[in-house]
């Protein structure tokens, strides 16, 4: 990485076409061809498929998928959906408290950057759970990466924005996790988080609990903010056309104490809509227990349209403020080097033939290149056992939240930000379902969450 973005971190985005030098491009622009082999896949495979998930005893995410659910896009460029819309990600930067304001004002300010905080992050749900319903007809499973697989890549933007840099590398197999970051450097904006799932079947969807977290630092304004991940099904099993749908709550908490609770619904059997949310600011998560207490109100749909009020009451379209229109602001693409410039380990390049060969619905050769892929990995995990050496991360390392004797320690001469963050939203500092509650049935066990190393990264030396 250059001297001018020595404090950025980067991740890339998928190509419409994996074997493509096209420079730029992003999950959400694949080909609408990519979806021949869902499609046509007869009603029989679908069902088989259905009754093997059904009887299957375990975490779903470790199930072979069958060829015509996959999408040729790897697990790891995910990562980039957090960023579409950099802009949106160093809003709140540009959102200073004046010197010698007064409380109020200051009161006011940190009220705005916290409804830049929760815009940017609405921003990012429908890339990253509508673009494959959108681009290849129904949702899709990515290729799971493998230990080791990189992703690299930035955006350029014009303006007060500037270059944005992310990086993701997948850090754990077995349980899948992905490790990301993204740095903006002329607004000295940092996000890092990590991401892991597990699954379960019910009658009619497919159950998945988040796990890990985002933390979003504004140097400049000497601001974290933590953000957590909802949980979510996938609906549509029975009519072979599954498609994602968030649920339950998540929670976005500020070290200026400011707090927002993100409530998620869909379209139910009578009414409501699909993609639903309302989100609730709250001065801090104490006056969150009752909702009039709120200092704004969002709602609306995540995918489309949602509007923002004063207070406790919900808004609606016809009397409130636009807040955001996820239609009216496309995504800025992440741009990608070309796959010959690109290390063995890079996304897009190691999976550049089974890509092809899902986007050409040849199911023999899908299986025969992800084998290959497969088999490769199964012998360097053997030969490493066998020699003893132990596999490292890249650019990641996982930090330990507990102290010595094993319990959480709250009480560090210099907690972390995290620490500070967890105990303002009363949230688990261990390794819960994401979102979880300080002594709810989750609260314990390891407490190891993974945090960008940027010495690593310097040493490096990845082109982007």
């Amino acid at each position: 990485m250059s001297s001018a973005t020595s404090n950025t971190a980067g991740t890339g985005s998928p190509a419409a076409s994996a074997g493509s030098s096209s420079s730029s491009s992003s999950p959400s622009s694949s080909s609408a061809a990519t979806t021949t082999g869902s499609s046509s896949a007869n009603s029989g495979s679908w069902t088989s498929f259905l009754k093997s998930i059904a009887s299957f005893n375990g975490d779903l995410s470790s199930l072979t998928a069958p060829p015509f659910i996959l999408s040729p896009t790897s697990l790891v460029e995910y990562s980039q959906y957090w960023a579409e819309h950099p802009d949106l990600l160093v809003a709140a930067n540009q959102l200073p408290t004046p010197e010698q304001a007064s409380s109020s004002t200051a009161e006011a300010m940190a009220l705005k950057r916290a409804i830049a905080v929760t815009k940017w992050f609405i921003s990012t749900l429908k890339s990253q759970y509508c673009s494959r319903n959108e681009s290849m007809g129904s949702e899709k499973k990515p290729l799971n990466p493998f230990l080791g697989e990189v992703f690299v890549g930035k955006w350029e933007t014009g303006g007060d924005v500037g270059e944005t840099i992310l990086a993701s590398e997948q850090v754990s197999h077995h349980p899948p996790v992905t490790a990301y970051a993204v740095a903006n450097g002329k607004n000295n904006v940092v996000l890092q988080g990590y991401n892991g799932i597990t699954s379960s079947i019910s009658t009619t969807s497919i159950n998945i609990k988040q796990y890990g977290h985002a933390l979003l630092n504004y140097q400049d304004l000497k601001e974290t903010y933590l953000v957590t991940l909802p949980p979510l099904h996938i609906e549509g099993l029975i009519t072979a056309a599954p498609f994602v749908e968030l649920e339950g709550t998540s929670y976005i908490q500020a070290s200026n104490g400011f707090y927002t609770v993100i409530e998620y619904s869909g379209r139910g059997w009578v009414s409501g809509k699909k993609n639903t949310f309302k989100a609730r600011i709250f001065r801090d998560q104490l006056s969150s227990a009752n909702k009039e207490n709120a200092s704004v109100t969002i709602s609306g749909q995540w995918s489309g349209k949602s509007y923002i009020g004063k207070g406790g009451s919900t808004p609606h379209s016809k009397s409130s403020e636009l807040f955001y229109d996820a239609n009216a602001q496309p995504s800025e693409h992440l741009i990608v080097k070309p796959i010959e410039e690109q290390e063995p380990t890079e996304s897009r390049r190691a999976w550049e033939k089974v890509a092809e060969a899902i986007r050409k619905s040849d199911y023999n050769l899908i299986h025969e290149e992800k084998s290959k892929i497969e088999n490769e990995q199964r012998e360097l995990r053997k030969k490493e056992r066998e020699t003893g050496h132990q596999w490292h991360t890249r650019w990641f390392d996982q930090k330990d939240y507990s102290n010595p004797e094993g319990k959480t320690d709250t009480n560090l001469e210099t907690p972390d930000p995290f620490t500070n963050l967890t105990n303002l939203a009363n949230l688990s500092i261990h390794n819960a379902p994401s979102g979880s509650l300080k002594k709810s049935k989750y609260d314990h066990g390891e407490s190891k969450h993974w945090r960008f190393n940027l010495d690593k990264w310097k040493q490096d030396g990845m082109k982007i």
